[in-house]
């Protein structure tokens, strides 16, 4: 099944590299996975952002938004998203957690790989915050 499913992925995404992002930094997971929502710099403007129904926030802003500090860990439950919060509604972005999973191999060595992504996109969204 996980290689059906990194097939189905593929064939979404005629240029996903199966197996390929464990060398990728999180400014290069950001452009790759975020950035058509997001836009290249976090802000929220991104080419797919203006065909979305919910607004898609300023990620540079999140320190802003949250009183002086990075919430770290709701980033990260965030972008996984394998563990939606209720209270929050919907959701509308990808959940990652289990797309990264996937790419890396659908197997117990892929959950570790899928963490250290989320961990890099969540050092680079950190990186990024507006002073």
């Amino acid at each position: 099944m996980g290689l059906a499913a990194a097939v189905l992925i593929s064939s979404r995404n005629p240029t996903a590299q199966p197996f390929g992002l464990a060398d990728l930094s999180g400014a290069e997971l950001f452009e790759r996975f975020c950035a058509a929502c997001h836009g290249p710099e976090a802000r929220g403007d991104g080419p797919v952002a203006q065909g979305l129904v919910t607004v898609v926030p300023d990620l540079t802003r999140i320190v802003e938004r949250n009183g002086g500090r990075f919430p770290a860990q709701a980033i990260r439950e965030t972008i996984d998203g394998r563990s939606p919060v209720l209270a929050h509604g919907s959701r509308t972005m990808p959940v990652w957690g289990y797309e990264f999973w996937v790419e890396e191999g659908a197997d117990i060595t892929a959950e570790s790989d899928a963490r250290e992504l989320i961990r890099r996109l969540v050092a680079y969204l950190e990186s990024i915050q507006v002073q």
